[in-house]
């Protein structure tokens, strides 16, 4: 099958690349240590309201009112300077702003757009609108990674070469090997984005799943939701990243649940969807977050513990 999202040209270093913040509020010292993290790679604009007091009466878990969120991404998307955007942080909010986003902007103007968690959201957007996106972090986390992933995710951006067989340690639940688009997502969103114009592209995919803070039977509801939707049926794998405080201070049973209850349940619930699945992406919201291209295609060999991704993020 075609794929209908062509890779966006690389980035050359020295370049202008865009930081927005179209979901939540960032910290100014964790976007300061964020920015420094990127060194002389690149030239930085930081949309206006990233840095702003926040406008009044705007809910605490937005960055700003959706029509200034609107307004600086469209700037961003539509500047011929502009050669990637990166998001600021997660959190909520970019769902409420898509349908108000122009995609021949980015048609016209093919730019690697990066995040992660409620970014996924944006990913699906820029994936329908034909252009590939970069899962990887986004400037609020980049202090907390290791130098390595942040070089990886510059490489990423600047070197138009196959990622190649990565360095994961992945636990297989399953035999043989799977070809298909690596399609990575935070799980709510793969979720709620069900039924909108930006459904996650799964059918043939190996789907690739993080999740933060979100209770074990709320991830049994995600994937639940994601199975009775029939979303899961034509997936060929899944891969599972980083489950970061997923678990429920107050079980109904009163007993504290296993370590391990988040990462069984997603196990339980994809197997009973008929999938093979491979644990231990370094991708999330843990103390690694290595970034791949979000639709990229490439092989996951079950027998070998093995994850190759064979196309680049940029051209």
């Amino acid at each position: 099958m075609p794929d209908p999202a062509s890779v966006p040209p690389r980035v050359v270093k020295g370049q202008t690349v865009g930081v927005v913040a179209p979901a939540g509020p960032v910290m100014l010292d964790r976007l300061r240590a964020g920015l420094a993290c990127l060194g002389d790679a690149f030239e930085l604009r930081v949309a206006a309201s990233v840095t702003a007091p926040r406008a009044p009466a705007t809910p605490s878990y937005l960055a700003a009112p959706d029509e200034v969120r609107i307004a600086e991404l469209t700037a961003m998307l539509a500047d011929p300077d502009v050669r990637a955007i990166i998001f600021a942080r997660g959190g909520y909010g970019v769902m409420r702003i898509l349908p108000h986003l122009d995609p021949q902007l980015l048609r016209r103007d093919p730019k690697p757009i990066v995040g992660f968690s409620d970014a996924t959201a944006m990913l699906a957007w820029a994936y329908h609108a034909g252009v590939r996106g970069i899962h990887g972090p986004m400037i609020a986390q980049l202090s907390d990674l290791p130098p390595s992933d942040i070089a990886h995710l510059i490489a990423l951006l600047t070197e138009p070469s196959p990622l190649g067989e990565r360095a994961w340690p992945l636990r297989a639940y399953g035999r043989g090997s799977r070809r298909g688009r690596l399609v990575p997502a935070n799980l709510t969103l793969a979720s709620v984005l069900v039924g909108t114009p930006w459904p996650l592209p799964l059918a043939g995919a190996i789907a690739l799943f993080e999740e933060v803070g979100e209770r074990p039977y709320e991830i049994d509801r995600y994937l639940t939701q994601l199975t009775l939707t029939g979303a899961l049926a034509e997936v060929a794998a899944a891969v599972i990243g980083e489950l970061t405080r997923c678990s429920d201070p107050s079980p109904p049973s009163g007993e504290r649940d296993p370590d391990d209850a988040a990462l069984a349940v997603m196990l339980e619930r994809l197997s009973a969807a008929g999938l093979p699945v491979a644990v231990g992406a370094p991708i999330g919201h843990g103390r690694r977050n290595e970034a791949v291209p979000f639709g990229a295609r490439c092989e996951l060999d079950l027998d070998r513990g093995a994850i190759a991704i064979t196309e680049p993020a940029v051209a």
